[in-house]
């Protein structure tokens, strides 16, 4: 395989609602938050992790392809919809721990897509900290009785509030041979989170995002013009 390029995909990634990532943590403190955002060790500083973009994009995506599974696709899978799971494996990459053919894996050759974490917008924070403002909220939540419509289990939840602005890039693998689709079913990814949501509690009216100033290779885009279904 012949690597002919590499297309950069820059926006801002801008929140429509409060972003809950969690930090996975093992501890509970008395009167602390019970469900962290995940957060730089040294600035403490909430992101967004390129895994998470990865797992959101490619799960709509095996949605939309209509060959979803309990586990992501693989070459085992092509015979559901031959073109689109090819293409989807083809971003997003095979298992290496599978018994598959030579030719099957040179078809489908190498990922493409490489995830960036996506730090906070420098010139957002350093607003919000000039102004003594907090980067998180803590939103209280409560289990509601469906008998006695009484509250309890009070817990309180750490998100990035709505309005926050993150720095996204992804990166995108060209060889000899590829098809202008791949790219194509890039953008209809990012257009599916936008109509979707990140994170977790999306139910709940958590994690709505938008693509803002969004660039291919230094190119303006607009995902408005995206029709994901089609």
């Amino acid at each position: 395989m012949k690597l002919t390029n590499i297309v950069e995909i820059k926006a801002k990634l801008v929140l429509q609602t409060g972003l809950h990532i969690g930090a996975g943590d093992s501890e509970m403190h008395i009167g602390g938050i019970d469900n962290s955002v995940i957060k730089h060790p040294l600035t403490q500083s909430p992101y967004i992790p390129g895994s998470s973009l990865k797992g959101k994009i490619r799960t709509l995506l095996e949605w939309r392809s209509g060959a979803v599974q309990n586990n992501p696709l693989t070459l085992k899978d092509v015979s559901k919809n031959p073109e689109e799971v090819k293409n989807i494996l083809r971003l997003f990459g095979i298992s290496g721990d599978t018994k598959n053919s030579e030719q099957e894996v040179a078809e489908i050759g190498v990922s493409r897509l490489a995830f960036w974490d996506c730090a906070l917008n420098e010139d957002w924070e350093k607003a919000i900290r000039d102004d003594n403002q907090l980067l998180t909220e803590a939103k209280s939540e409560n289990t509601i009785d469906r008998i006695t419509s009484t509250a309890g289990n009070p817990r309180q939840t750490e998100r990035v509030p709505a309005g926050a602005e993150f720095d996204f890039k992804l990166t995108l693998r060209q060889f000899e041979g590829d098809k202008p689709e791949l790219l194509d079913l890039v953008l209809k990814g990012l257009k599916l989170l936008e109509l979707d949501s990140l994170g977790g509690s999306g139910s709940r009216g958590y994690g709505k995002v938008k693509f803002t100033e969004l660039t291919v290779d230094g190119e303006a885009r607009n995902l408005d013009d995206i029709k994901p279904f089609e």
